[in-house]
């Protein structure tokens, strides 16, 4: 019904100026097309972003080999189109042909298929049971994000509300105050990161309080509740058993005190991967005594992996995973570690990268499969590519479904 009839690749510029891929897919009547983004943060068991040789190598095995092979393959078949992806490659992280390229065909592959169909690409892969989604926004950023900000690499608002839009403007909101607040203290210029948060020099502490501060503001003003997030992403700064901080030294053990704390005495609902990546055993300890109030969410300690997530789901590492398509590589892989998260009553995150591009299919994937929460900034043009999408589809959705 819907074979593939042609396709295309380009280099196109990421959201931090780097080169990545674009690729196109076309049926008798339908057309794709998706792009890889990339990550500053990424854990260690991710597919590979490209081959020996990078982008241009990955470019040259598309045009010389790839392109010919998908011709004539059952687009609708997904499955059958993403395992020949596998085979083509025939390594388990997509270090043959490149994990970017791989998830650009995937994701072009299923947009081709809607179109053909004739309908919006969330109905085509969720059905008629779909929900929408929750934005959670970066409104302060640090880490491997940002030169000069906090330990901490994520501080996140998540605003509830029937209208989709009335949330993401919400957000946006706390955004605008935070710098305003902010600024009476700085006599210097406030930055933005690569996710377009503000870059603040103050520690850890003193922004936590920051942002619960002016997210309670906001919420008082709009009617809305927001929640209040951190994504920590702890492996980036645990070294020789520690946790540094920049004006502390933490223990495992200290490191689950000290966000505990944050859940209990600060009210902070959303929390992502507060430990190592290959830390289970910290992770399961504070979801024993903070999962009844909070999201533990792990990224790095899974990278939408179905392998580590079994491993999380014996050792009780979390209730709540986050899920993003350049991680394994194709569409399928996701879908199955998404399977295996909801069948033992986990929460779901749909993420962007840092490194993004105007590619909306995590939006629609997040209303498709019903995720709790789209984590993908508050402002920006790569950021709000995606969030603008949630509008339109919750229009598409006939009203607040």
């Amino acid at each position: 019904m819907s074979e593939i009839v042609d396709s295309k690749i380009r280099k196109i510029l990421d959201s931090r100026g780097n080169e990545t891929v674009e690729v196109e897919v076309y049926t008798k009547y339908g057309f794709g097309v998706s792009a890889a983004p990339s990550g500053a943060s990424k854990g260690t068991t991710e597919v590979a972003d490209y081959p020996d040789g990078g982008i241009e190598q990955s470019i040259k095995l598309f045009r010389n080999e790839i392109s010919k092979k998908i011709i004539g393959i059952e687009s609708s078949d997904q499955e059958g189109f993403d395992r020949f992806l596998e085979d083509i490659d025939g390594t388990e992280n997509f270090s043959a042909i490149g994990g970017n390229l791989a998830v650009s065909l995937s994701l072009a592959n299923a947009f081709a298929t809607a179109d053909e169909l004739g309908i919006p690409l969330f109905r085509y892969l969720g059905g008629l049971n779909v929900r929408m989604t929750t934005p959670l926004g970066n409104v302060v950023g640090g880490g491997k994000h940002a030169v000069n900000g906090t330990t901490i690499q994520e501080f996140l608002v998540a605003s509830h509300a029937d209208n989709v839009y009335d949330a993401i403007r919400t957000n946006s909101l706390v955004h605008k105050r935070i710098k305003e607040r902010a600024s009476k203290e700085l006599d210097i210029p406030i930055g933005m990161g690569d996710e377009k948060a503000w870059v603040l020099p103050f520690d850890d502490e003193k922004v936590i309080s920051l942002v619960k501060d002016v997210a309670e503001e906001v919420s008082e003003k709009t009617g809305l509740m927001i929640e209040n997030g951190m994504d920590l992403a702890a492996s980036n700064f645990y070294e020789k058993g520690h946790y540094v901080y920049r004006n502390k030294k933490l223990t495992p053990e200290e490191q689950v005190d000290f966000v505990e704390g944050i859940v209990k005495d600060r009210g902070y609902t959303v929390i992502e991967d507060p430990f190592d990546e290959n830390d289970f055993d910290s992770f399961a300890e504070l979801t024993k005594r903070v999962g009844d109030r909070a999201i533990i969410i792990g990224d790095d300690i899974y990278t939408t992996n179905y392998q580590r997530l079994q491993e999380g789901i014996e050792k009780r590492a979390s209730n709540a995973i986050l899920l993003k398509p350049n991680q394994v590589g194709t569409l399928s892989r996701l879908l199955r570690t998404w399977r295996l998260a909801k069948d033992h009553g986990m929460s779901v995150v749909v993420s962007h990268r840092s490194g993004e591009t105007t590619d909306y299919f995590i939006s629609h994937l997040a209303v498709a499969i019903g995720a709790d929460y789209l984590k993908t900034g508050t402002v920006g043009g790569e950021r709000l590519a995606k969030l603008n999408e949630l509008v339109r589809i919750q229009e598409g959705m006939g009203g607040h479904e």
